[in-house]
């Protein structure tokens, strides 16, 4: 497995996608996972440290598994099927639960633990970034993150029934 670190959430045009962007710090790649809004809210809201009134769902899924002693470990990116991704959260009792993708990339940021990825997932998926620009668009990204908050992503659309979203 190869650790990634989560550079953030960003709107791409012009489709208008939400996409989590991971970056392989070792072999130089960057993975970007397309999700829904909602999703890309919470993990932007997650990296931020933004805490809502009341418990959203990732926050309380970490909170159930804190009050029933058990930790998140990592998450990990394992595989890529039909254009979705797969994921899992491995916990501290050795249990692995199957998740989206960006569920487990938003507990992560909650926890504090690392995001890692399948090897086969990175090759099929990543894309190689020269390292000058590599660190130009981290840099700008970062930049970015600084000035966005969580509500930047909240529009006025309907996003559609329950569950129709990318992962």
């Amino acid at each position: 497995m190869v650790e990634l670190e989560v550079l953030g959430v960003r709107r791409q045009a012009p489709l208008d996608q939400v996409v989590v962007l991971l970056l392989d710090l070792e072999g130089r790649r960057l993975l970007p996972i397309v999700v829904g809004l909602t999703e890309g809210t919470a993990i932007a809201a997650g990296q931020a440290g933004v805490v809502p009134p009341r418990p959203m769902t990732h926050d309380l899924l970490v909170s159930t598994l804190a009050a029933t002693g058990v930790e998140v470990v990592r998450s990990e990116v394992v595989a890529l099927v039909d254009g979705v991704f797969h994921a899992a959260l491995v916990l501290d009792n050795g249990e692995r639960v199957d998740a989206r993708a960006s569920d487990a990339i938003a507990v992560a940021v909650r926890t504090g633990s690392p995001v890692l990825c399948a090897p086969q997932v990175l090759a099929e998926s990543g894309l190689a970034v020269e390292e000058r620009a590599e660190e130009d668009e981290v840099e700008e990204f970062r930049a970015f993150l600084d000035q966005v908050s969580a509500d930047d992503f909240v529009t006025g659309e309907d996003p559609g029934p329950p569950g129709a979203g990318p992962s």
